[in-house]
């Protein structure tokens, strides 16, 4: 392709709608791929434009494939064709079958309907439908044709986007294009008679949306974060901001280019950024990036479209926000040279810090990872004060290395020196280190007395007698230049064995101090004592004194165990007895093992052999001894200087054995001291105290029987719900008189009541349980709830195994034992004339027949 002139388009670009051709410079177009072509031709737009001057031109090429020739194997080849050319064939109609003449008449051959890509504006106003082209075969001259389209836009979704006048074959869109939401739509053009059949092949038709500038570019973030480091040379990189444009990229619409609208602070320029049109990469223009003076920059970013033109393009804008971080380009400097400090004499190490923090000062440093840079600060040589660790961005002062004294010291003069563990950025020409002069004046004040020797130890042995001086525990007063008097006092004494004079601290016994007791550890007793001076706010120390007690032979050894149990005869059996003592060497073991003397019948009965210095044997000296309980005294000695002794009575149950030489269980009684008497009223104690317990149970469970089983009756005066009451039993009548009568009354058991499920009873039933609740009547009962209620009534009367196999009166409610009226025998009509009831008249009408019967006067 190229221009009917060269005047002026020496820089002009060339693109084309299609993504398998592109043009050179010089105008040469060619596939960018390998490309299967759809049809026999295939019709490409190649836009043209100036991007100095803006200028834009459009033609439309033509390629047509040659067909493959049968004799010989031609390439297929195109051929180019000018605007020109092209413009002369569109024309408004466009016919797809030509007919041909040859030398035997006139004979149609029939080829591909191949229609140029139509393009159409996205947004368009309209009106519509808007028509696109028209289509139509040269047989419609001779019949009817029919024209239709099919896919996507026409009979698929999105549907009706298309259509076709099926008469004229004008094709029309409906409404307005959007690029962005669908870039070319392929579709497929039908022939048809006016039977339905196909008339001409169906041609494919490309519709091209073509592209305007209705999208703005929108930043994937609306605030971008980067950080760069101080001091950092022109160039540096920063970070990178990104826009998207929806438009056409390889248009102008869809180029996005960036710059820099404004930087906030404008300090120590107004351009320290610059940012890459095309790239969206924001780098450093300037040097003089100071962390300590701006930390932070707020950069608006616009991108635009277009290229960037502000004329014709769309913008939108971003934020970015660039973070100067730190770098060790500055090192610690004291803000003075002299300090002077007031301290306690016994200040802590955290208050001289504190003290100096609050004297001297210095700058300080943060790195990229917010981290402080690692500060040292020591004194120089002096032995009071040493250099610490750094806790905070400002705690890199000293602490005290020894205790400060006033009576030794009054001020101290220190200089002290900070720097920075690490090395200084490149390039910095400055001092590492700096330093301060300190000087620290000591106050005095009231210190607390103290015991030169704690803990004092002192040795003496266990037992002296109370009232002994054991030594003297003094404390010392550091405040020489104070007159203060020491008060002692005891502040633990566990088991109050001393007194302290509160005077001079001279310690003496308040009890026999024992070895032995539980509040000796080790052999030594722990005593606290408390020293207060008068000074003014009062100072106390305390002092530990430790009493380590020797040994004495005080405590006699004792036999273990104190009860055992021997054969009736000897044998084998023999008891073991071991020596204890609560002393310690040598005033324990070994010891002597001997039965006494008197009684003599222990000697008689009874020997001890000694195994060694703790232990030894008893056993029976006789052939047989009666079963019991004894008492054997045998003396045990220790080897202490002087030696103790100590009788200990064992006592021995002696036992008949079985074979096997244990003691059995009758025998073992016996020798508990119980005789056959004995034994034996124990037994029966037992069975009658179990046959006692066997009665109760009995008389519980007969007791418990009589109480469920018992009537419940109520009495007739505490019921208050209407009853009818039962006068008189009539029967059935004169055949069914012939029965025990018996039978209608109460029965003598009650089993089968209470064994039956709960329901209507018969006349003979007494409640047993608890009589139910019924609801209340109402005034005039339903005629139907009195069926019911004599209906359940009759079928609880037959299914009753219980009843008699005659008719009988059945009672459906028990109403009471008798009548609320007590007998009527008495109520004779009398023939004297001597009682009036006329007052029946004044009753009422309820008493109106009793008015008449009795008080109406003499009868006809």
């Amino acid at each position: 392709v190229k221009f009917n002139n060269c005047a002026g388009n020496k820089g002009v670009r060339y693109e084309t709608n299609s993504l398998d051709f592109k043009v050179r410079a010089d105008g040469t177009m060619y596939a960018a791929h390998q490309v299967q072509m759809p049809s026999k031709q295939l019709i490409l737009m190649v836009t043209a434009w100036d991007p100095q001057t803006l200028g834009r031109w459009e033609a439309i090429v033509r390629l047509l494939v040659a067909e493959k020739s049968q004799h010989n194997g031609h390439k297929p080849k195109g051929r180019k064709t000018v605007p020109g050319e092209l413009a002369q064939q569109q024309s408004d109609t466009l016919l797809p079958w030509r007919q041909h003449h040859s030398a035997n008449g006139l004979r149609r051959q029939k080829r591909d309907w191949v229609i140029p890509p139509i393009n159409v504006p996205e947004n368009s106003r309209g009106p519509f439908p808007q028509q696109l082209v028209r289509i139509r075969s040269d047989k419609d001259k001779e019949i009817h044709i029919r024209y239709s389209i099919t896919g996507v836009g026409a009979d698929q979704p999105p549907m009706e986007v298309f259509s076709i006048d099926p008469v004229s074959g004008r094709m029309y869109v409906t409404r307005p294009m959007d690029r962005e939401e669908r870039a070319s739509y392929h579709l497929r053009a039908h022939a048809v008679d006016m039977n339905g059949n196909k008339v001409e092949n169906p041609i494919d038709l490309y519709i091209y949306v073509i592209d305007m500038n209705d999208n703005r570019p929108e930043f994937i973030n609306q605030v971008y974060n980067g950080s760069v480091d101080e001091g950092s040379k022109p160039g540096t990189y920063v970070m990178t901001v990104t826009a998207n444009d929806a438009d056409d990229s390889t248009t102008a619409n869809g180029m996005v280019r960036y710059r820099i609208v404004t930087q906030t602070p404008q300090s120590p320029s107004q351009n320290m950024f610059t940012i890459n049109s095309e790239t969206g990469d924001i780098v450093t223009v300037a040097a003089g990036l100071d962390r300590e003076k701006v930390q932070q920059y707020l950069v608006i970013v616009q991108a635009t479209d277009m290229e960037g033109n502000l004329n014709y393009g769309l913008s939108n804008t971003a934020t970015a926000i660039i973070t100067v971080t730190d770098v060790n380009d500055n090192p610690p400097e004291f803000t003075t040279s002299t300090v002077s400090i007031n301290t306690s004499a016994h200040c802590t190490s955290r208050r001289i810090q504190s003290l100096l923090r609050n004297g001297v000062a210095w700058q300080q440093k943060v790195v990229r990872d917010g981290t402080p840079r690692t500060t040292c600060t020591r004194v120089l040589a002096h032995s009071h004060f040493s250099s610490s660790r750094p806790r905070g961005p400002r705690e890199k002062m000293q602490h005290f290395a020894a205790a400060v004294d006033y009576e030794m010291n009054r001020a101290f003069m220190l200089t002290v020196m900070v720097s920075n563990q690490a090395p200084l950025a490149s390039g910095i020409q400055m001092s590492f280190q700096s330093t301060a002069g300190v000087t620290i004046s000591v106050t005095d004040v009231n210190e607390a007395p103290y015991f030169p020797t704690n803990h004092k130890l002192i040795r003496l042995e266990e037992g002296v007698p109370t009232g002994t001086v054991l030594t003297t525990f003094s404390a010392v007063d550091p405040d020489r230049f104070m007159q203060q008097a020491v008060r002692y006092s005891k502040l633990s004494d566990p088991a109050n064995w001393l007194n302290i004079n509160a005077t001079n601290g001279q310690i003496t016994t308040a009890a026999v101090l024992d070895r032995e007791s539980d509040y000796i550890k080790n052999n030594v007793y722990e005593a606290t004592f408390l020293a207060a001076d008068n000074g003014i706010p009062p100072a106390s120390g305390t002092g530990t004194l430790q009493i380590y007690l020797i040994d004495i032979n005080d405590n006699a050894p004792e036999l273990l165990p104190k009860e055992a149990q021997i054969c009736e005869k000897p044998n084998l059996n023999v008891i073991n007895i071991t020596a204890a003592d609560a002393d310690i060497d040598p005033n324990v073991g070994p010891f002597v093992f001997e039965l006494p003397s008197v009684p003599s019948a222990v000697r008689k009965n009874w020997t001890i052999t000694r195994l060694n210095g703790d232990y030894a044997q008893l056993s029976l000296r006789i052939m047989y001894l009666e079963a019991g309980v004894y008492d054997v005294p045998i003396i045990v000695t220790d080897s202490g200087n002087p030696p103790l002794y100590n009788t200990c009575v064992i006592k021995v149950k002696v036992c008949p054995c079985d074979e096997n030489g244990d003691c059995t269980t009758i025998g073992a009684v016996a020798a508990a001291g119980l005789g056959t008497g004995a034994i034996i009223a124990i037994l029966i104690c037992i069975i009658i105290l179990l046959t006692m317990v066997l009665l109760f149970v009995v008389w519980m469970k007969r007791r418990e029987k009589e109480r469920h089983t018992k009537q419940l009756l109520i009495d007739p005066e505490d019921d208050v719900r209407d009853n009818i009451l039962k006068y008189d039993e009539e029967g059935g009548g004169e055949e069914d008189q012939d029965y025990d009568l018996s039978q209608l009354q109460q029965p003598e058991t009650m089993d089968h009541v209470l064994n039956k499920t709960p329901g209507v009873r018969r006349v003979d039933e007494r409640p047993i349980g608890a009589e139910p609740q019924y609801p209340i009547r109402p005034v005039i009962p339903h005629p139907g709830d009195i069926g019911d209620f004599i209906n359940e009534g009759l079928r609880a009367a037959d299914n009753d195994p219980t009843a008699p196999p005659y008719d009988s009166l059945l009672v459906f409610d028990y109403e009471g034992s008798g009548s609320t009226a007590g007998s009527v025998s008495s109520l004779n009509s009398s023939s004297s004339g001597d009682q009036n009831y006329d007052y029946l008249n004044d009753w009422g009408p309820r008493f109106k027949k009793l008015a008449d019967m009795y008080g109406g006067g003499e009868e006809d």
